[in-house]
């Protein structure tokens, strides 16, 4: 197993916690955005409670969607034409009415200012630091960037499980430096998913939605072994539906995505792919909704959502599971018009009490939430594609960084 906050000495300490705030924006609020969705900053109070009761100074990171390299802001304009969508200034403020207790925000993650303010802290204190990908070094897991991270703080907690299928600077990088350990909710998502790894119930079933293929390609291949039936949807499916050759007309996916999909076994009856889909034309000049089969949709159509007779499929196989792990909306339910699919599914797995249902990822929370249902889930993880990796038995970058799998 790996160290947890627990057993780490962190009183008096400043305790440098890695967390996951990547949450859905609303920017057509003035003058700072509207956080749409808190579960993932609510899933990391308790860490940040523990550490003030024992003693500590708690500094905070985290990313916030994916900034290009040098896109900066002023602190008191949020557009996302000029990067300051990207600010985790808005987590601040909710961060301050979740735990009662003022949140000091700064506006880098690195510089002397920053390290000049940490070792100024006092007990208690509790400073937000700004989105760690304004530095491209994070991604790029830069050493050098690592080692200034890590002298903001004396004790290093990663709570950002949702996180941790990448080898990003915060992950990986930060533990050659410090004492280091899982935070409450890291300690949790390890626990439970761990329970599932070892002795899914079966039949398991895996619902795979969402937009990039790329994220999840390897996932679906190994879940095709793993899982008794997987369910897919979203843009994922579109994809796998084009390289069969049953969209025609469609683009033509990139050589590297089309090389991920023949390596699936497309022919294997646990896979499952939309037989129908709800369509809309690609052109604003022109509103209609239609039911179409994906070999009949129109060039200039785009497919938005699983069609009624996809639900009635996927909902028998649900009926029947003993353990559901859904990760990826199945289409465009941000739009009220697209977004029966998702719900009709969501209902159905609720409904389905003899499963263990475990949900993640950041736009299946989003889809939950929106349509109340979240709480009917067993346990809804922050991550996606970390659920994928630890389930499928790939080791994370961020477990092993603190020590998970061994020497």
């Amino acid at each position: 197993m790996f160290k947890t906050i627990k057993g780490l000495d962190i009183k008096n300490k400043r305790v440098l916690v890695r967390c996951d705030f990547n949450v859905p924006l609303d920017y057509s609020f003035s003058p700072s955005p509207k956080i749409l969705d808190d579960f993932k900053i609510k899933q990391t109070v308790p860490t940040i409670k523990y550490l003030i009761k024992n003693k500590a100074k708690v500094v905070l990171i985290s990313h916030l969607g994916n900034p290009e390299e040098g896109q900066k802001f002023t602190q008191h304009h949020f557009s996302k034409k000029n990067g300051a969508g990207f600010s985790l200034k808005p987590i601040a403020l909710r961060l301050k009415e979740l735990l009662g207790k003022e949140v000091k925000f700064l506006d880098d993650c690195i510089d002397k200012e920053v390290e000049k303010q940490t070792m100024e802290m006092k007990i208690g204190e509790i400073l937000l630091l700004e989105n760690l990908r304004f530095h491209k070094e994070e991604r790029e897991n830069d050493r050098n960037f690592a080692k200034e991270l890590s002298k903001l703080g004396d004790v290093y907690i990663n709570d950002a499980f949702g996180c941790s299928h990448r080898a990003h600077a915060s992950i990986v990088g930060i533990p050659e430096y410090l004492p280091s350990g899982a935070g409450l909710l890291f300690e949790k998502e390890v626990r439970i998913l761990s329970k599932v790894l070892e002795n899914p119930w079966r039949p398991l079933v895996v619902i795979i939605g969402g937009a990039k293929i790329s994220t999840k390609s390897k996932f679906i291949k190994q879940f095709l072994e793993k899982a008794d039936h997987l369910l897919i949807g979203g843009k994922i499916a579109n994809t796998i539906l084009i390289v069969k050759g049953i969209c025609v007309g469609r683009p033509w996916p990139s050589e590297e995505t089309v090389k991920e999909i023949r390596e699936f076994n497309l022919t294997s009856t646990k896979l499952h792919l939309p037989i129908d889909a709800i369509v809309s034309p690609n052109d604003t000049g022109k509103i209609y909704v239609r039911e179409s089969a994906p070999g009949k949709v129109r060039k200039d159509e785009l497919l938005l959502d699983i069609g009624p007779e996809t639900v009635k499929i996927f909902s028998k196989i649900i009926e029947d599971a003993k353990m559901i792990i859904w990760s990826g909306p199945l289409g465009f339910f941000e739009n009220p018009l697209f977004e029966k699919g998702t719900k009709d599914i969501a209902e159905k797995v609720v409904r389905n009490h003899q499963a263990f249902k475990i949900a993640g990822g950041g736009d299946t929370i989003f889809a939950l939430s929106k349509f109340g249902l979240k709480d009917k889930f067993d346990h809804i993880s922050t991550g996606g594609g970390a659920i994928l990796q630890f389930l499928s038995g790939e080791e994370l970058p961020g477990l092993k960084a603190l020590g998970y799998y061994g020497s």
